[in-house]
This record gives structure tokens, C-alpha cells and sequence, in this order.
């Protein structure tokens, strides 16, 4: 009997679990199975959160009192080479979408090909500059033939879990604040049909800051609006847009922001926020905090800021986003304040569960490096050209390339790298003679070649494509334009591609003084936790432990530290590997048991 009661409830849970549900527009409220439904919905973005971790993060969320999850969907992930897809592991969007509604939550979800989000390109595929003419965000007919390629691999994910297939996406967004680009409703139009086409055929919306809804709204979908909370504005802005009526949704509300390389960390406190969420729910507008939890941008997935104003700005791989769930998953004071303010406003008869507890925090031992070798040892096959190639002519994507050359020696001058994209380190027979930053619109330096012929060396990284604005277009990366010595232009170069997106094997070899190096160790665990790598001491580079690749660090700042997941360490020994490009003497590090995100150097 207790058997069959099991399989029973089983049964029941199947069928809530599952059961066809309907959303849809009311003239002021949302309306879930024909009732007002309000979204109090918080940012997670799968990508930045460990597939263990998932299920933790959306526990958290239904603890702050969250009903819904709003995610973007990052092309550059799904389709890294054009036409190959990949859908496993952390990338598998659709688990992530299950394990919500597992959790009782329901999502809002942003396939859109351009995500902004602080995300490499914005989250464009960066094999979409390789081919000519192709113009992102617009009409023209090879980026509609690819995007639509891909939105249609996004609807085999995901369309058969909308809420009218039985699951648990309320609604779909096309584009993403494309008032703050241009204005062309025809594309958001083929925008429409396209997602349509690949199986959407719920509820579709677009999103805008206030001051471009009217440029970035479809007549006939519904306008959210980022950036504001007034609830007065966010009504008459919507109903300016919408014949006069609601629902009424912020998609973007913002209680704090993210960071660059070398400048101050953003925090807010919240006591800024608490009248303005209570009066937002109070007037029964939905809404989306960006970021709920923001998690860490690993590998070299950052973005950058630029335009004709202010200079190339890179963002840090922490997305901490001073968010009320941290980086590591756990419950701020911002978190437990808005806890109370949303416990003030659910439905009668809604309690909310319990805060999970603080996950356990380790610190490591102090960790030496018993292997090293240069950087510049064991190259891969050279690629020659007369003049450098970029990273796109190299059909690579990510992490670093070293262009090499001769030039006759015994003498100075101006070396100047015309567009360089985005850090240089130069090197004149192997020892360093300059760094050059974008950030700091540094291209020359005066360099004495030594007599005879010289070898030349560029080591360059790309530190990040622009993820929001004009520049969309212009975001090739390595060295994009000629290399000039005393205003003559260099020829005939090797480049050595060097993505590093795996963690590298170290065979010990001398290493020069200047070189950057590769250092693998390891360190023995008798329980695991969450941690944090204290790079002070370091230069610049990345971090892979036990095959994860962590991000980078920079001595920079403000991020000192690199968080590394409980579930990413093991008992017993780990392996960790640094690739180290400015210090090489460091030899030690150590897990502590705090992150440090607020330290400029």
C-alpha cells in the first residue's frame, strides 16, 4: 500500500509538474490560467553558474520569494564554429529551464542572437566577422541566414517547454534593447516571424530602456521597460506604447552593477532600494532585478564597453554585480532586506521556505608551483603573412597570439601597432621592452634594437569584444591594422596561435627572465568548500583548476581573488595551472576563504 501510495503521488506530481497552463495579456495585469498573475522575477544567466550549482541558486531564489527566473541564451556558446552546436554540459539551457520548474519557478527567457549582458560581442559568435559584408543587427541577408540557423537550433531546445507546451517559460523576449540602436521595425518584425519559425508562438515582448521604448517596441507585442521604477512612469510608458493598456513589466531593474579592470567595484546599498521594490510591487507591476545572482563570467567570455567618449573599458570575470545572492551563491544583506520587502506582498496563504545556509568556505593550503615553463617554448606551427593577421583571419576566438618578425638592428624609433586589439606585450630578442593597453590608448614606445637582426615578438590578447553600441562592427581582435617602425611599415610575419582554452599541459624548461610561463602544481584537499584564489601577488593572466577554467585575474584590480566552486574541488589532490604573463618569478598562492573584489593597484 505505501508502495502504491509513492507511485500515486509520483503520478500527481507528473501531472502538476507538466499540466498545460495559459498566459496571457490582461489590460493591467498578467494572466496565469485566466488570473492576475505578477512576475516577481530575479536575472540568472546558466552560463555563469556551474551546472552542479543550478539547482542551489534556484532554491535560493524561491527563498527570496522569486516566482519566476529571467535568463539570456548566448549564441557564442551554442554555436562556437558556424553550424556546430552544442547543447551539453553547462550549456544545456533546456536542463536548466527543467530543473526551475522542478523548483516551482517559471522563466523568462532571452534567446535573442544579441544578449549586451557585459557578454563577449554581446554574445555574437565571433566567426560572424568572417564573413564579408555581414552586418549584425540588421536586415542584411548572411546575418539573417545565420541567425535564423540558429534560433531555429534554439527552438529544438527549448519551445516545446513554454508554458502553452505544458512548461514553465511564461514568455519570450526577441532582440534586446534595440531602441538604443536604431529604430527599424520592419527588422523587429522579421525578428517576430523568425521566432514564430522556430516554435515559439507564446507570448513574445520586447525590452528597452524608458527613453528608447517607443524607438526599440513591435506595435503589437508587449513594451517592457528597463532602468526605471516609478510605477506612475512605467504605466504611462507602456500604455503610450501598447493602445492604452498593461500589463506592466520592468525587465530590467537594477540594484547594483558590474565592473571593468582598473576601475572602483560598485556596490549600492539597500536601503536605496527597499521603498522603491515595495512601491513596485505595491502596484502590482512585475519585475526582473538584473542581477538576482550574477555569478562568475569564466573563460574569456567578458565583454567591453566603448565608444567615441570614454576609452576601451574590459569587464573583470567576476560578475559578483554586488547582486543580492554573491558570486558564490550565498544570501546577502541585500537578499534578506528584499526577502522582507516581497514576504509584504504575496498572495494570501504564501509563506516563503527557509534561506538555506551559508555553504562551507575552505581555505587551501599555500599552494607551490613545481613545474614552469616559458610561454614561448613550445609553439605551435607558424601561420606567415606579409602583414599581421587578426584573430578572425586566424579563425580563432578566444585568448592570445604571438606575431613574430626580423627587422635589422642598431638603432631606435617609434615601434607602433596601428589597432591594437587589445594588450601587447613586446619583446626584442626575448626580453621585454614595453606593454602596451588599449584601456590606456597606449600603441608606441620607443624601443634601441640591438645590433644585428633582431627578433620581434607581440604577444597579444584579446581582453574582450565590445558588447554594447556602435562598435559591434568593428570589434576584430589581435592586431587589426600594420605594425610601424619610424613610421615604416613591417612585413612578413608568423603567427603563432596560442587560444589556451584547455588547461595546458607544463613540461619543465628554463624560462627567461621577462618570459610569461605556464606553472602547473597541485594541492591536497581532506574536505572540500568554496574558496577563493588570492592573486595579489600576480601580474595578469587565468587560472584552470582540475580542467575548469576560473577567468582571468589582473593586479589591476579591482578583483584580487578568483572563486573557485566547491564542486569543482576535490578530496585528495588537485591540479591547478596559472599562465602568468607580466610575473613570472611568483610561485606560491592560496585559497582563502573571502573573495576580494574592491582592491585597485
Amino acid at each position: 500500500m505505501k508502495k502504491l501510495s509513492v507511485v500515486i503521488l509520483m503520478i500527481l506530481c507528473s501531472i502538476q509538474l507538466f499540466a498545460q497552463h495559459t498566459f496571457q495579456l490582461g489590460d493591467s495585469t498578467f494572466l496565469l490560467d485566466g488570473k492576475p498573475f505578477q512576475m516577481i522575477s530575479g536575472e540568472i544567466h546558466y552560463l555563469r553558474v556551474p551546472r552542479e550549482s543550478w539547482r542551489d541558486r534556484l532554491k535560493m531564489a524561491k527563498a527570496m520569494g522569486l516566482n519566476t527566473i529571467g535568463t539570456y541564451v548566448f549564441w557564442n556558446m551554442h554555436e562556437p564554429e558556424k553550424g556546430h552546436y552544442d547543447f551539453s554540459g553547462n550549456n544545456d539551457v533546456a536542463a536548466f529551464v527543467k530543473i526551475a520548474h522542478e523548483e516551482g519557478l517559471w522563466v523568462v527567457l532571452r534567446p535573442s542572437p544579441y544578449a549586451c549582458a557585459e557578454w563577449e560581442f554581446g554574445g555574437y559568435p565571433y566567426w560572424l566577422q568572417n564573413i564579408k559584408g555581414l552586418e549584425v543587427r540588421s536586415k542584411e541577408p548572411q546575418y539573417l541566414a545565420a541567425y535564423n540557423n540558429y534560433i531555429r537550433e534554439v527552438g529544438k531546445q527549448l519551445s516545446g517547454l513554454q508554458v502553452n507546451h505544458g512548461g514553465n517559460i511564461l514568455m519570450v523576449q526577441i532582440e534586446n534593447e534595440y531602441g538604443s540602436y536604431s529604430n527599424d521595425k520592419s527588422y523587429l518584425d522579421i525578428n517576430r516571424k523568425m521566432f514564430i519559425d522556430a516554435g515559439f508562438d507564446g507570448l513574445l515582448y520586447t525590452c528597452d530602456p524608458a527613453a528608447d521604448v517607443a524607438k526599440g517596441h513591435l506595435p503589437g507585442l508587449l513594451p517592457a521597460v528597463n532602468g526605471i521604477d516609478d510605477p506612475q512612469k512605467v504605466k504611462q510608458l507602456v500604455r503610450e506604447n501598447h493602445n492604452g493598456k498593461g500589463p506592466f513589466y520592468i525587465a530590467e531593474w537594477y540594484p547594483a552593477w558590474f565592473d571593468s579592470w582598473g576601475q572602483k567595484h560598485h556596490t549600492i546599498p539597500y536601503e536605496n532600494f527597499l521603498d522603491r521594490l515595495d512601491r513596485v510591487l505595491a502596484a502590482g507591476i512585475s519585475i526582473n532585478m538584473y542581477m538576482f545572482h550574477g555569478g562568475t563570467t569564466r573563460g574569456y567570455m567578458n565583454g567591453a564597453n566603448y565608444n567615441d567618449k570614454s576609452p576601451y573599458e574590459p569587464q573583470i570575470s567576476s560578475y559578483d554585480y554586488d547582486a543580492p545572492l554573491d558570486e558564490a551563491g550565498n544570501a546577502t544583506p541585500k537578499f534578506m532586506k528584499f526577502r522582507e520587502v516581497i514576504a509584504r506582498h504575496l498572495p494570501a496563504g504564501v509563506t516563503l521556505p527557509e534561506v538555506p545556509a551559508k555553504k562551507p568556505v575552505i581555505t587551501t593550503p599555500l599552494i607551490t608551483f613545481e613545474r614552469s615553463t616559458a610561454v614561448f617554448n613550445k609553439l605551435p606551427a607558424a601561420i606567415k603573412s606579409i602583414d599581421p593577421l587578426t584573430f578572425e583571419d586566424l579563425n580563432q576566438a578566444y585568448g592570445f597570439v604571438l606575431y613574430r618578425t626580423t627587422i635589422p638592428g642598431g638603432h631606435s624609433g617609434l615601434l607602433k601597432i596601428k589597432d591594437l586589439r587589445d594588450y601587447g606585450l613586446v619583446f626584442v630578442n626575448g626580453k621585454r621592452v614595453a606593454i602596451l593597453d588599449r584601456r590606456l590608448a597606449q600603441d608606441s614606445v620607443e624601443v634601441t634594437l640591438p645590433s644585428g637582426t633582431v627578433t620581434l615578438d607581440i604577444l597579444v590578447e584579446n581582453l574582450g569584444r565590445i558588447n554594447f553600441g556602435p562598435y559591434l562592427l568593428k570589434n576584430k581582435k589581435g592586431i587589426a591594422g600594420q605594425v610601424l617602425f619610424n613610421g615604416q611599415a613591417i612585413h612578413q610575419w608568423q603567427q603563432f596561435k596560442l587560444p589556451f582554452d584547455v588547461q595546458p599541459a607544463v613540461k619543465p624548461a628554463a624560462a627567461g627572465t621577462d618570459a610569461p610561463v605556464l606553472k602547473e602544481g597541485s594541492f591536497t584537499l581532506s574536505t572540500t568548500g568554496d574558496t577563493y584564489l588570492d592573486m595579489t601577488q600576480w601580474g595578469k593572466g587565468a587560472v584552470w583548476i582540475n580542467g575548469h577554467h576560473l577567468g582571468r585575474y589582473w593586479q589591476v584590480g579591482p578583483q584580487q581573488t578568483l572563486y573557485v566552486p566547491a564542486e569543482w574541488l576535490k578530496k585528495g589532490s588537485n591540479k591547478i595551472t596559472v599562465l602568468e604573463l607580466i610575473k613570472p618569478a611568483a610561485n606560491t598562492l592560496q585559497g582563502i576563504d573571502h573573495p576580494i573584489l574592491d582592491v585597485l593597484q
